[in-house]
């Protein structure tokens, strides 16, 4: 392989700083080093690629083309080195614990999923011989894709159409209607059912927008981080969203739900990484299947 093609770890943390902050100086100081090294480190990180990544002049740094590509193959690079590095860790400490009769698994759940399917799922698994002990890892309200990708969590409970499930092994659980979350003291709260179209456009009320993958979709909704955020928004008559049927179980007085007549369904689905090879997974999710 040619020296010209390999790239160290380090050497993209350093690079990446300097791009994110685009300033040496402040490069340095996030990255608790002297400017001078860093700067060394950048261009014999150039010399070797034979490319100029970095514009630079008294008022700071650009990227060039080739930088661009850099920030977007080198962040995913990093990404994957440190999910292999959790993975290994937990793969490890999955071995010892199998071993001593303590394995563990992390399931990681939507803030706002249906507690009644969590808690049959846990109940159901516990009663397995040999069954593993079950972590409960809450995320953002589409955030279990993530967790999975980078190690923190084995197996999660996803739902489309609202995460996508590329890239992973899946088992259909449950399918249920969607309805809309409105403040309870606004007008169509009283409605028996609405469109999506009516929902999408209620005057003074935006659809809440979450991201999927750290993006945002465009719109003039609040960007939600958390469901305690969102129910406070709803509540104070500056939001509405669409859920699942289940999510009635975490509703306030201050909110109603109003059927949805033309949504897609939302179904749940189990979800863990396609290269997965534990005992313990495959029986957790033998018991979500049969239940």
């Amino acid at each position: 392989m040619d020296p010209a093609d390999l790239l160290e770890t380090r050497e993209l943390r350093y690079f990446l700083a300097v791009a994110e902050e685009m300033h040496f100086g402040r490069a340095a100081e996030r990255l608790g080093m002297a400017q001078p090294p860093l700067s060394r480190a950048i261009q014999q990180l150039e010399r070797r690629l034979g490319v100029r990544l970095l514009e630079r002049d008294r008022r700071g740094v650009s990227l060039t083309r080739a930088g661009e590509v850099l920030v977007l193959e080198g962040r995913a690079a990093l990404d994957a080195a440190t999910a292999a590095a959790r993975r290994t860790r937990r793969a490890g400490e999955a071995a010892d614990a199998a071993a001593s009769g303590r394995e563990r698994l992390v399931l990681a759940v939507k803030a706002a999923a249906s507690h009644e399917l969590l808690q049959k799922l846990l109940a159901g698994y516990a009663e397995e011989p040999g069954a593993a002990e079950v972590e409960v890892l809450p995320s953002g309200l589409c955030g279990q894709g993530e967790m999975l990708r980078d190690g923190r969590a084995d197996v999660a409970l996803m739902h489309t159409p609202f995460n996508s499930l590329a890239g992973f092994d899946s088992e259909e659980l449950m399918r249920e209607g969607q309805i809309a979350i409105l403040p309870a003291g606004h007008p169509l709260a009283a409605r028996t059912s609405l469109s999506l179209a009516e929902v999408r456009d209620i005057p003074g009320l935006p659809l809440a927008r979450w991201s999927t993958d750290g993006v945002y979709p465009p719109g003039p909704g609040p960007e939600i981080h958390d469901q305690t955020q969102l129910a406070h928004l709803i509540a104070l008559g500056r939001t509405v969203t669409v859920f699942a049927e289940s999510a009635r179980a975490w509703l306030w007085s201050e909110h109603a739900a109003v059927p949805l007549t033309d949504a897609p369904p939302v179904v749940t689905h189990i979800v863990w990484p396609a290269h997965s090879r534990s005992l313990a997974l495959a029986a957790l999710v033998r018991t979500a299947t049969r239940l």
